[in-house]
């Protein structure tokens, strides 16, 4: 499933930002950055597969389809909707199975204090 566009990162400045001022967590598989900003209607996100993270465009889309289905299930239980997350896939997530990529993307997000 897509991401609706106000839902997307979509400006270059933004994703700047958050990756300089924003807090960064990194794990085996994922690096997940995340930015507080109460002027946000509601959580806005990106996901980032690099041709490192995997050589064929359909693990890196798999990689996608897989953060996109964790987002959509715990979403709704952010601490603080009003927020950037970038989550970035790094070397090896495509060998991941999907319960380890999902642990460590958990795993992050708590560091990061996004689910109580």
């Amino acid at each position: 499933m897509r991401l609706p566009r106000k839902c997307s990162i979509t400006h270059y400045a933004d994703f700047i930002r958050i990756r300089k001022t924003g807090q960064a967590k990194v794990g085996r598989f994922v690096i997940v950055n995340t930015l507080a900003d109460p002027v946000l209607p509601s959580l806005r996100v990106a996901f980032v597969t690099s041709k490192r993270a995997a050589k064929k465009a359909h693990d890196r889309n798999l990689i996608r389809r897989r953060l996109r289905s964790y987002l959509q299930i715990y979403a709704p239980v952010f601490s603080d909707p009003k927020r950037y997350l970038i989550t970035i896939a790094r070397p090896g997530a495509a060998e991941a199975s999907s319960a380890d990529l999902k642990a460590d993307w958990l795993r992050q997000c708590q560091r990061l204090k996004l689910i109580p």
